[in-house]
Formats: C-alpha cells, sequence, structure tokens
C-alpha cells in the first residue's frame, strides 16, 4: 500500500522510499526511511497536502510524492 491510500489517523511503517533522483534525496533527508513508523494526521479539505507524524515532528508533504513511499499498516 502506498502512503497517500492510507486514512486519516492510522499508523504504519515505512517499507520501501520511490522516486528518483533529487526527490528521492530529499525524502530520505527529511526522515522519511524504511523501517520508520509514520501516521497520517491530517489531510487537507480537498487531499492534498498529507500531514503526517514522523519520528516527532510533524511534516507536510503533497500527496504525488506520498504516491512513492510503500507502507505496511500497523494491526493497533
Amino acid at each position: 500500500m502506498m502512503l497517500d491510500q492510507l486514512k486519516q489517523g492510522k499508523t504504519a511503517v515505512i517499507t520501501k522510499v520511490g522516486g528518483q533522483g533529487a526527490l528521492r534525496c530529499r525524502l530520505l533527508d527529511m526522515g522519511i526511511i524504511p523501517k520508520t513508523t509514520v501516521t497520517i494526521r491530517n489531510i487537507a479539505p480537498l487531499g492534498d497536502p498529507l500531514e503526517i507524524r514522523i519520528r516527532d515532528y510533524t511534516l507536510t508533504i503533497r500527496r504525488e510524492d506520498a504516491e512513492k513511499i510503500e507502507v505496511e499498516p500497523v494491526e493497533e
């Protein structure tokens, strides 16, 4: 499942970060790396951008970028 498909309030573990070149490097630099837990905190009214909680900070990313991040949902 891709990060953009995760429902608001749900938690998942990142399994793969896609993209190429500068985009992939930017995602990794922001702390979006495999085996990291991520939670969807909020989704903008029109669906873009997504507010996520990763590590101990909140990050806002575009849906287009979230489509490149593969996650595995965590059973709560």
